[in-house]
């Protein structure tokens, strides 16, 4: 016939044997693996556990009656337009600032890297918060003398660094209509 093998006694030991072997590799192999599983997610644990935590600066334009809603979309020629800028340092250390307050129009640039073009109108003093720490602005006032669409109140957030060095942070900025 064909497709038949005729086993012997000598035959079974030799798969039995073999079986054996091919078991006891396979749990060396598993057991191996289970604890390189255990390492690496161990790792992955102590690393977050310990990973300091990235820090943040939030800032804010407030309307006139410390608010972040309502914001005047429209103004007369040299009417004074009243708000306030707000930081919260949560950066996990001090973080020293100061503002540059800029009035823009159709002709300037906002970007991530700053203004362009526009007219500065005020710099705030420097402040230095405390990690958890927020300052609200005192009032803060920007007139317009010029008739346009699309005026712009821009306000640059800069860092102070240890050595004085002075470096852009960000920016936040208000449309406005000025009509006569």
């Amino acid at each position: 016939m064909l497709g038949l093998k005729k086993m012997n006694g000598n035959d079974e030991n030799i798969d039995k044997a073999e079986l054996e072997r091919s078991k006891a590799q396979f749990e060396r192999i598993l057991k191996i693996s289970l604890i390189m599983g255990i390492v690496i997610i161990s790792g992955f644990i102590v690393y977050f556990l310990f990973l300091p935590k990235q820090g943040y600066i939030s800032f804010g334009l407030l309307n006139e009656n410390k608010k972040a809603e309502d914001y005047p979309t429209e103004a007369l020629v040299k009417d004074d337009i009243y708000f306030y800028v707000t930081v919260e340092n949560h950066f996990g250390r001090d973080f020293a600032f100061y503002l540059k307050i800029s009035k823009g129009d159709n002709d300037t640039k906002l970007s991530p890297s700053g203004s362009d073009k526009a007219d500065l109108n005020k710099t705030t003093s420097k402040v230095t918060l405390k990690n958890n720490e927020e300052w609200t602005s005192k009032r803060l006032k920007i007139s317009f003398l010029d008739i346009g669409s699309n005026q712009i109140i821009i306000v640059e957030l800069w860092q102070v660094k240890e050595n004085n060095q002075e470096e852009f942070w960000d920016i936040l900025w208000l449309r406005l209509n000025i009509t006569n």
